[in-house]
């Protein structure tokens, strides 16, 4: 099977510029995009994924070789389809864990399970970390204002030596890990913070500590970390197998060369992998959707200008976006019209996700900026024409239209979900099975197009794969339906983006030119 799937890769690439060298004005319009974005066209790029992944150690992480492979892919059949491409080169910090123990050595020798009773922290630094745990500076009441950690002086003199117990709050985990390391700490445990009894303020969670430390650090829950502190005598041994340092990676951005340059319809999709998987899924998916679309839509010339992104290092807290919009100037910001974010589309249990741009589900962070509301009634009306039903996605901040949101960039977007449990309410709408994970192999080796092979739940794939029609990790469905939900939106703001409000910073940039145009003028 793995031969076949090399194979057809390598056909896969060297027919990418099948149909590309019609005409940029090919029959039908832009129009006709949905129908011109097949599941077969969209298949051969996920094929070429895993190709690429299991050529280069499982993985298609930034900062690896399978990293550098997708992105010659992609770009390699931009140019070929005519659009002019960039590849931006930036720095960003790599940073995987292999292996990790935890374990409790007095009083009552314990062991822990890793990503139940503890987690790795991202960027942690590797090594073997033996000796008394030290709280600092805690807050055991619910709700608190914790700070613990944010502040040198937190760390009391016995720490040096000792495994530093912090909590969550306050400054980010990578301040309080440095802090810790300063003071002498050859460990750190990050408990939640319990400001609240909300599960995320209490359940076990994943953080990034942002840049590499010098020591290993783990995180627990807030009830795990209040039994800590209250027991004497108490020390404990982590041993992380972890990389932690700064490596280069880049986006690949494709430009139409037709098209308004001041009204520019973004589309985005991250490229990378997490270290341990070729992520089929999380995020080939949405990383070949955009990419069919565009190749599609290379055949015609539309109203407004197409610009689409595959971003690098969005698994490193979405380094790579980030890098893009802030090296922007406020003009070429004011000229994106919009943003679609599409990340995880083909999920094998899976939800149909739209971005909440009106915030209408009144959860979480909130409303878009102006103009998302506009951007989601496109994709509902899609889905409602379809006979689907659809949930609201809050924009949490979790994928690429981040940046984008937070410099007034109004955004869209759909998500077919990743490690939330469905609900019998779920299947009621969409099928699948209840008491699972919209993705089984989300961050896993399993998601690649042999998931059992690669360690998923046999049983589990036996029974998703008597509800859908899969391809290795991808749901062919809601791969393909959400598709053409990607094509339909972007051909829809090709031609026109009046459906949008003025954006502030749009409208002043545009009085600004017609100040300095008059002044000109005498």
């Amino acid at each position: 099977m793995r031969r076949r799937l090399i194979g057809a890769a390598a056909v896969a690439v060297l027919l990418g510029s099948f149909a590309l060298s019609a005409p940029a004005q090919a029959g039908g319009t832009i129009k006709d995009l949905p129908r011109a974005v097949t599941l077969a066209g969209l298949l051969r790029h996920l094929v070429a994924f895993q190709a690429i992944a299991d050529r280069n150690n499982d993985t298609r992480a930034s900062g690896t070789p399978g990293y550098d492979r997708s992105a010659d892919y992609v770009a390699t059949l931009l140019k070929l389809a005519g659009y002019k491409v960039t590849r931006q080169p930036f720095d960003f910090n790599y940073c995987t864990d292999d292996a990790s123990t935890f374990t409790q050595n007095t009083p009552a020798p314990t062991t822990y399970v890793d990503q139940e009773d503890y987690d790795v922290l991202d960027c942690s630094a590797g090594g073997t970390a033996t000796g008394a745990v030290v709280p600092v500076d805690l807050q055991l009441t619910t709700p608190n204002t914790s700070t613990s950690g944010c502040q040198p002086t937190d760390f009391p003199a016995a720490v040096s030596g000792g495994i530093a117990l912090v909590q969550r709050g306050g400054c980010p985990f990578g301040q309080k890990a440095a802090n810790a390391e300063a003071a002498g700490a050859i460990g750190v445990i990050i408990m939640n913070q319990g400001d609240s009894t909300a599960p995320d303020r209490q359940d076990l969670f994943a953080g990034t500590l942002g840049a590499p430390v010098g020591i290993p650090a783990i995180s627990v829950s807030y009830p795990q970390g209040v039994a800590f502190a209250g027991t004497a005598n108490l020390t404990v041994t982590i041993t992380v197998e972890a990389e932690a340092e700064v490596r280069g990676t880049e986006n690949v951005i494709a430009e139409s060369r037709w098209g308004d340059p001041n009204e520019v319809v973004m589309s985005g999709a991250h490229l990378d992998s997490v270290p341990g998987g070729p992520g089929i899924n999380d995020n080939g998916t949405g990383s070949a959707g955009i990419l069919e679309a565009a190749l599609q839509a290379s055949k015609h010339k539309t109203k407004n200008k197409l610009r689409f992104a595959w971003w690098g290092a969005e698994e490193a807290n979405l380094v790579g976006s980030t890098y893009y919009v802030n090296n922007l100037t406020e003009a070429e910001q004011a000229k994106i019209a919009l943003y679609l974010n599409f990340d995880m589309i083909g999920s094998p249990n899976y939800t149909l996700g739209v971005y909440d741009g009106d915030d209408s589900a009144a959860t979480g962070a909130g409303p878009g900026p102006a103009g998302s509301a506009q951007i989601e009634e496109v994709f509902l009306k899609f889905f409602a024409k379809r006979g689907e039903a659809t949930s609201a996605s809050d924009f949490t901040g979790r994928s690429d239209y981040g940046p984008f949101i937070a410099t007034g960039i109004p955004a869209g977007g759909l998500f077919t979900g990743a490690e939330v449990i469905k609900t019998e309410a779920d299947v009621a709408l969409w099928g699948g099975v209840a008491g699972r994970q919209f993705d089984p192999c989300y961050h896993e080796a399993c998601d690649s197009l042999t998931p059992e092979r690669d360690g998923a739940d046999a049983a589990v794939y036996r029974q998703l794969r008597q509800e859908y029609r899969l391809f290795g990790n991808v749901n062919t469905y809601a791969f393909d339906l959400n598709a053409d939900a990607v094509a339909t939106a972007i051909a829809t703001f090709a031609q026109d983006t009046s459906s949008l409000p003025p954006r502030p910073a749009v409208t002043a940039a545009a009085a600004a030119a017609r100040t300095s145009g008059e002044a000109l003028l005498g």
